[in-house]
C-alpha cells in the first residue's frame, strides 16, 4: 500500500503539464495577438503616411504584449524545468529553483510596468496622477529588485 501511494505521489508531478500547456497556450495566442496588431499598424502606417503622433504609442503598446506573451513563455519553460525534466534553452533561462523562477518573471515585470508608464508618459492626461503611478512602479520594481537579491540568500 505505502508502495502504490509513493508511485501515486511520484506521478502527480505531471499535473504540472496543466499549467505548461495551458501557459504555452496563451503564451502563442499573445503572440500571434501581437503579430496581427504588428500588420495593423504597419497598415496603418503605410495609409496615413506616418503622420500621425499617436500611431508611436500603439507601437509602445506592441511591446507591452509581446512582453506579456514572453512572461507566460518564461513561466511555461520554468514550470516544465522545474518539475518534469531539463531542456536545452539559453544559460540566461535555465531556472534550478523556484526562486529563480521568480526573479526572471520579475525582471520581465518590472520592463511590463515600464512600458505601462511609458504609454502614460506618452499620453500625459493627468500630471499628477502619471507622477502617483510613477512612484507606485518604481516602489514596486525596487521590491521586486530587492527580492531577487536577497530571497535567495540564505
Amino acid at each position: 500500500m505505502r508502495g502504490y501511494f509513493k508511485k501515486s505521489i511520484e506521478r502527480s508531478k505531471n499535473l504540472i503539464l496543466i499549467a505548461v500547456a495551458s501557459s504555452l497556450l496563451a503564451s502563442a495566442a499573445g503572440f500571434l495577438w501581437g503579430l496581427v496588431k504588428t500588420l495593423v499598424i504597419i497598415f496603418s502606417f503605410v495609409t496615413g503616411y506616418g503622420k500621425d503622433p499617436l500611431d508611436m504609442i500603439a507601437l509602445i503598446e506592441l511591446m507591452d504584449i509581446f512582453l506579456i506573451a514572453t512572461v507566460l513563455f518564461i513561466f511555461a519553460m520554468g514550470m516544465y524545468e522545474l518539475f518534469i525534466e531539463d531542456i536545452s534553452l539559453p544559460d540566461w533561462l535555465i531556472i534550478r529553483n523556484l526562486h529563480d523562477l521568480k526573479v526572471k518573471l520579475g525582471s520581465v515585470i518590472i520592463l511590463v510596468m515600464g512600458i505601462i508608464f511609458l504609454e502614460h508618459l506618452v499620453e500625459w492626461k493627468d500630471p499628477q496622477g502619471t507622477l502617483f503611478f510613477g512612484i507606485a512602479v518604481a516602489v514596486v520594481a525596487a521590491s521586486l529588485i530587492a527580492f531577487s537579491y536577497f530571497g535567495g540568500k540564505e
